[in-house]
């Protein structure tokens, strides 16, 4: 059963986690947003999805009763429920341009709108707020090419955007690049996990290990359907996902089959099968 997550919940000194009022397929119960630092400017993550005015009420009387301004909105990664109410956030602030709006750069897919000026993050780059609060940046692409994790130096705690999700497994753009994003944030040695979705993460060894094994797993069980392929010219991705997926509901094989599609782009990179048509794979 899913842990219930409040609208707001304080949950350390220098963190409150907002809910962005979205639930979904997709989002759980909605996308969670922090609010970071213990003085009178802070740090949000993430700004919820564009028109959400639940969000941006509770948002707003979540500032107001605490008497806080933001000063620093730092974005995780592109997706609308992250970056999407941008602008409706912004709009709550008195002076807008006081507030710095930080991302990874991706050109095809920033918002390009006259009342945002972005700061671009750089790796391992350190933003802090009130003089006791500092966020370490860290380059995490995979489940999107500009993704963001953030440690919260002074209680070792990290804001993991959508690489790793309170409940369930997260979804990806590059499956090579996400193993190595897991790696990355594992090396961080993290207390506990402030996720993009779902419930806090108490244990984060253990689930980020959980991760990785899921995937190598997943991994190992297509090399095993191209090596039992009894086809000359190679196994199609229907044919795995035939296999691997066979007690699958039906409305589910398209995520499948482009789950499977990253594994086999992941193996093509690391040169253990090959592809001559990109539609037959076999092993080299």
């Amino acid at each position: 059963m899913s842990t219930i997550i409040p609208k707001v919940t304080k949950l350390s000194e220098r963190v409150i986690r907002i809910l962005g009022c979205n639930p979904g397929p997709f989002t759980l119960q909605g996308t969670n947003t922090y609010l970071i630092g213990t003085g009178k400017e802070r740090i949000l993550i993430d700004t919820g999805e564009k028109d959400n005015q639940e969000y941006t009420k509770l948002l707003k009387t979540v500032l107001t009763s605490n008497q806080i301004k933001l000063s620093n909105i730092i974005i995780t990664h592109w997706h609308d429920d992250h970056i999407g109410g941008l602008l409706d956030v912004l709009d709550l602030i008195e002076s807008p341009a006081s507030c710095k709006v930080y991302k990874f750069k991706q050109n095809e897919r920033d918002p390009s709108d006259e009342k945002i000026s972005f700061e671009y993050l750089k790796d391992e780059q350190k933003i802090k707020v009130d003089g006791s609060t500092t966020l370490s940046v860290y380059y995490t692409p995979g489940h999107t090419d500009d993704h963001a994790v953030l440690l919260l130096d002074e209680d070792r705690t990290i804001f993991s955007g959508d690489c790793i999700l309170g409940e369930g497994s997260a979804i990806f753009e590059d499956l090579r690049d996400y193993m190595k994003s897991l790696e990355k944030i594992s090396s961080l040695e993290a207390e506990i996990i402030f996720p993009g979705h779902g419930p806090v993460v108490n244990k984060p060894n253990e689930k980020i290990s959980e991760y990785i094994k899921h995937r190598l797993t997943r991994e190992n069980q297509i090399i095993d359907c191209i090596k039992s392929s009894s086809s000359n010219c190679g196994i199609t991705i229907s044919q795995i996902v035939s296999i691997i997926y066979k007690d699958t509901p039906e409305n589910l094989l398209l995520a499948a089959a482009n789950n499977v599609s990253h594994h086999l782009d992941k193996l093509l990179k690391d040169k253990v099968i090959k592809s001559s048509d990109q539609i037959h794979y076999e092993l080299i």
